[in-house]
C-alpha cells in the first residue's frame, strides 16, 4: 500500500498523526486477537465435547437399534428453539437457551412401553445435537473474526507503520535539505553583498 504524502509540514503533521493513531490502537488490536483465539479455542473444545458425548450416548443406545424401526419419527418434533445472542470480543455469537419439543399423541396401550424412555432419549440426543452446532457455529464465527483481526495487525505492523515511518522520514529529510539550501542561499547573497559593500 502506497501512502500518500507531499512534502511539506502539513503532510508532516497528518502523517505523524497517522502513525501515532495505529502505534495506539496496535496493542489494543492484538489484544482483541489473542483473547479471539482463546475464545476460538474453548468453543472449539466444547464442540469437541459434546461431539464425544454424542458419541457415546449413541453408542450406549445401540443396542436398541432395531427396536427404533418400530419408532415413529412423526411422534417428537422440535417446536421452538430459543437462543440469545453473546457478544465476545466485539462479536456476535449464538447462544442455545432452551430446545421446545412437541409431543403427538399416540396411544400408549397399541405402542410398546419403551416409547416414553424413547422419546426421552431423542430429546436428549437432540440437545446435544442443537448444542454441539451452536458451538460450531460460534466458533466459525470466532474464528472468521480472529482471521480478520489478525490480517489487520499484519497490515499495521508489517504494512502501515513502517510506511508511515518511511514517509515521515523522506518528509523530514526533503524539509531539511530545503532548510539547509535555503540558509546556503542566504549566505552567498549575503556574502555577495558584502564583497558589493566594500
Amino acid at each position: 500500500m502506497a501512502i500518500k504524502f507531499q512534502y511539506n509540514k502539513t503532510s508532516l503533521q497528518e502523517l505523524n498523526k497517522q502513525l501515532n493513531m495505529r502505534v495506539k490502537a496496535l496493542p489494543t488490536i492484538k489484544n482483541k486477537e489473542s483473547a479471539l483465539r482463546m475464545e476460538v479455542k474453548k468453543a472449539k473444545d466444547q464442540a469437541e465435547a459434546l461431539d464425544a458425548k454424542l458419541e457415546k450416548k449413541i453408542r450406549e443406545y445401540e443396542y436398541m437399534m432395531r427396536l427404533w424401526c418400530e419408532f415413529d419419527p412423526e411422534i417428537v418434533k422440535i417446536k421452538k428453539v430459543d437462543s440469545s445472542i453473546k457478544k465476545i470480543a466485539g462479536v456476535l455469537t449464538p447462544v442455545l437457551e432452551d430446545i421446545h419439543f412437541e409431543v403427538s399423541d399416540f396411544s400408549l396401550f397399541s405402542e410398546p412401553d419403551w416409547f416414553l424412555d424413547g422419546i426421552e432419549i431423542l430429546k436428549s440426543l437432540s440437545k446435544l445435537v442443537m448444542e454441539r452446532d451452536f458451538f460450531y457455529r460460534k466458533m466459525k464465527l470466532l474464528d472468521y473474526a480472529r482471521k480478520k483481526t489478525t490480517q489487520k495487525v499484519n497490515l499495521y505492523e508489517k504494512v502501515q507503520i513502517p510506511g508511515y515511518e518511511d514517509a515521515i522520514l523522506k518528509v523530514k529529510r526533503f524539509l531539511e535539505d530545503e532548510e539547509n539550501l535555503s540558509k546556503s542561499a542566504q549566505k552567498i547573497v549575503k556574502s555577495r553583498q558584502q564583497e558589493v559593500a566594500l
